[in-house]
């Protein structure tokens, strides 16, 4: 069951990354995609709060999961453990982290363009 938690969480992980970057995209999805990156955020930053700047409640869970299954030093951020550990690239938690801001605030800024700016 854990085994297949892991899965679950990676591939959910994987699809809200995708969908927070490119859900904007898709005018059935616009309304959609802006309730995930406003969720995002509130977990980011209110959650983030108490449990430290960038907190994802699903990645909480996802490493969880990963202890149980006996993984260790798993860092603080799923896109780390992504870039690093899946793809392969040693960038460091800084670098990570500003490519994860940056492009989520385009998607954050085209996402409010194309809901409230774009004539329908």
């Amino acid at each position: 069951m854990l085994a297949f938690l892991d899965v679950l969480f990676f591939v959910v992980h994987i699809l809200i990354i995708g969908f927070n970057l490119f859900g904007w995209l898709i005018p059935k999805f616009r309304k959609a995609h802006l309730w995930l990156v406003a969720a995002t955020l509130f977990s980011w930053l209110v959650l983030g709060i108490w449990k430290g700047w960038g907190y994802c409640i699903l990645t909480d869970w996802h490493w969880d999961v990963k202890r149980e299954l006996g993984e260790r030093n798993l860092p603080n951020s799923f896109i780390k453990y992504l870039t690093n550990n899946i793809l392969g690239f040693d960038w460091s938690n800084n670098t990570v982290d500003i490519i994860t801001l940056g492009t989520f605030i385009i998607a954050i800024t085209l996402s409010i363009r194309v809901n409230f700016f774009t004539k329908k």
